[in-house]
């Protein structure tokens, strides 16, 4: 057959069709005995319909996700439809409402990395959303839920208060901003609770010196906690022993004005007394300043 011959069977449109389909009817009858030659489930794959890549309404996940965590109280499966939600529609309504119910389905499972990690997605791609402020209030509970006892490291207090003061910073008009103020003076009173533990450990060892700075700590960081009465009382013991008496007198002195009728006012000032002083204030020591500055001296 000539050249010519063939370049003109190949561009007639008849002929080029019937070779397709006779090459199409050659490939399937090769692929027969493939099939037959341990191929079977390459070839079934193949030809097999895809399921896990056919989005979902987004809508339906989404109501999908509330039933399993309201009516069925699986707040994992619920999770992994909010999640899904984001995943298959990422730039819809839906999948914003789904991030923020990620957050709180992750929250409720005691999940709080992956409450953390969806609620800060959240404040990060809408900062504006009226549900920010509550996104921003998840990631300060989730820390302050791992705020660990007194006898351990107190860093995950310390997340939970820088949290907590972004959500009165950003959000002072929010509902949530009141939450954070009460749950911050739990943190701080935390802090404070360390800051005692540690100074009685140095009282206990004799290092006076370190127990002060200590008492110190919560007496000017942490004057509106539970422990405050108890830090001027070992001030006042602290300093005795160490015959420093006029800070020993302004420690007494501070403590008998703002809490009289505190048991620790009363040791303290029995305390000053065998010294043969009276509780006397020193406006110009760092205790007397420290209540002054919040009106409480």
């Amino acid at each position: 057959m000539s050249n010519q011959r063939l370049t003109r069977d190949l561009s007639h449109p008849a002929l080029s069709v019937g070779r397709g389909l006779r090459l199409a009817a050659s490939l399937a009858l090769l692929a027969l005995p493939l099939a037959g030659c341990g191929t079977g489930g390459l070839w079934d794959k193949f030809m097999a319909k895809d399921d896990t890549f056919v989005d979902e309404p987004a809508d339906k996940l989404y109501n999908e996700g509330l039933y399993l965590m309201n009516e069925k109280k699986d707040v994992k499966g619920a999770t992994k439809k909010f999640e899904e939600v984001d995943r298959q529609h990422p730039y819809s309504d839906w999948a914003r409402k789904s991030l923020l119910m990620s957050a709180y389905a992750s929250y409720q499972a005691g999940d709080y990395d992956g409450c953390i990690g969806a609620a800060t997605r959240y404040v990060t791609l809408h900062p504006g959303s009226p549900d920010a402020a509550y996104a921003q209030y998840l990631i300060a509970a989730s820390h302050y839920d791992q705020i660990p006892d007194i006898s351990r490291d107190q860093g995950r207090t310390e997340k939970a208060i820088a949290a907590l003061e972004e959500v009165v910073r950003k959000y002072p008009t929010s509902e949530y901003a009141t939450n954070a103020k009460a749950k911050m003076e739990g943190a701080r009173d935390q802090l404070a609770g360390k800051e005692m533990d540690v100074g009685r450990y140095y009282m206990q060892k004799r290092d006076y010196t370190a127990a002060i700075n200590r008492f110190k700590a919560v007496v000017t960081q942490y004057q509106t906690t539970r422990h405050v009465e108890e830090a001027l009382y070992r001030l006042t013991e602290a300093y005795m022993t160490i015959g420093i008496v006029g800070e020993a007198q302004t420690a007494a002195a501070v403590l008998g004005h703002n809490f009289p009728d505190s048991k620790w006012y009363k040791d303290a000032y029995n305390l000053v007394k065998s010294g043969g002083v009276e509780p006397e204030e020193n406006k110009g020591s760092y205790i007397s300043r420290a209540f002054k500055k919040l009106g409480l001296g």
